[in-house]
């Protein structure tokens, strides 16, 4: 078998596997899925080396990666206005099976996937090593400034979703962002938060979410004040569980969304009231095993927690 053709057996797999995940309602598994093989079809699609598909080939494949990235969208937001059905998705099945001789038209109105979207954690930091000092001079120049975000970025509205029912003797958890300090709070751009829940292995344990893109940004401080609620009871989270914040942004020199740092709360810090939360330095480590601050100065994520008990 040529390498061509295992590798479109490879996608074929990661394909069957997320909608098999997808199927059974296993949401998170089948989102972790599809945006694998969402990157890996988009690395194909970005490949000037590669000689093994036509250039249309290549736009069916970074179709298919779109439409891989709707139906994760629909699967991590219940209020989503264009959502994207797994019956409709598995239509793509025999595209990726038979790319080499498919010619016909696709059958979803879609553009490829931006590449901004759907690098992967590695994959951003190999690219950002280079441009880290750059930041350093252009962070003196903007730290002060005031100014609004325009919604341009992917996600720009959020994939936020609603509480859930209260359960008797139970307790539901908001969390509001309401801020977050950064000495080069004037450089960010496009500005937004992902929030999820790892365990001690730092595997997902409930949907991870986006907040909206930041409302401003004024002095040291990106302005959030959204609410976040925690898709699961506090009492049915597993042991050393933490929630993490990762503060993201938009890199217009290299054309993607990064991860900036990253905050997390353990479950013995679940109070209402405020609470204040160190940054550390990316990449992220969910395991919390490698920590490191990412300043010296007093900055910190600045949160608000909300208890609702059903007594």
């Amino acid at each position: 078998m040529s390498e061509v053709n295992k590798t479109i057996q490879k996608w074929h797999a990661s394909f069957k596997k997320g909608t098999d995940f997808d199927s059974w309602g296993q949401f998170v598994e089948a989102v972790d899925e599809y945006h694998i093989l969402a990157r890996q079809l988009q690395k194909e699609v970005q490949s000037t080396n590669a000689f093994d598909f036509t250039e249309e080939q290549k736009k069916t494949l970074g179709k298919v990666a779109t439409c891989l990235e709707m139906r994760s969208a629909s699967l991590q937001c219940t209020q989503s206005k264009e959502d994207f059905k797994l019956e409709e998705l598995k239509k793509l099945e025999t595209i990726i099976q038979n790319i080499l001789t498919y010619n016909k038209e696709f059958p979803f109105d879609v553009q490829p996937v931006p590449l901004r979207k759907i690098l992967a954690p590695g994959e951003e930091e190999s690219l950002e090593l280079e441009e880290e000092e750059e930041e350093e001079e252009d962070a003196a120049a903007g730290a002060g400034s005031t100014e609004a975000f325009p919604p341009r970025a992917p996600a720009s509205q959020g994939t936020l979703l609603p509480r859930l029912p209260s359960e008797p003797g139970l307790t539901l958890l908001t969390l509001k962002i309401e801020k977050i300090g950064l000495k080069d709070a004037g450089q960010c751009i496009d500005p937004y938060m992902t929030i999820s829940i790892k365990d001690l292995n730092g595997v997902d344990v409930n949907p991870v979410q986006d907040t909206p893109v930041a409302s401003r940004k004024e002095d040291t401080y990106i302005h959030f004040s959204v609410e976040v609620e925690i898709q699961r009871h506090v009492e049915k989270l597993p042991k050393g569980a933490a929630i993490f914040f990762e503060f993201k942004h938009y890199k217009p020199k290299k054309g993607f969304t990064s991860t900036k740092c990253f905050a997390f709360m353990e479950m013995d810090e679940i109070k209402p009231g405020p609470i204040v939360i160190e940054l550390y330095k990316k990449p992220t480590d969910f395991k919390r095993k490698k920590l490191q601050l990412l300043t010296k100065k007093q900055l910190y994520l600045h949160l608000h927690q909300t208890i609702h008990k059903d007594s």
